[in-house]
């Protein structure tokens, strides 16, 4: 799961696996396989990253699955 933040400034705990696509409209919008549309503050750049950060530490053994979520 990544930390995110909703655009009334709530944090939210997404799980990356259901992201379908993200797009900036101008607001950043996160599509996920369930059809649910998010609104985030991160750019489209930051979520990526987000996610990329989160699936390198699985790998690299620092997070076993279903460990805690990362700040």
């Amino acid at each position: 799961m990544i930390r995110l933040t909703r655009i009334n400034h709530a944090p939210l705990f997404l799980n990356c696996d259901l992201i379908e696509h993200v797009e900036l409209t101008p607001d950043t919008v996160i599509s996920l396989v369930t059809g649910q549309k998010l609104r985030v503050l991160e750019s489209p750049d930051e979520v990526v990253d987000k996610v990329v950060d989160f699936r390198r530490r699985i790998c690299e053994g620092r997070l076993p699955c279903g460990s805690a979520i990362p700040t």
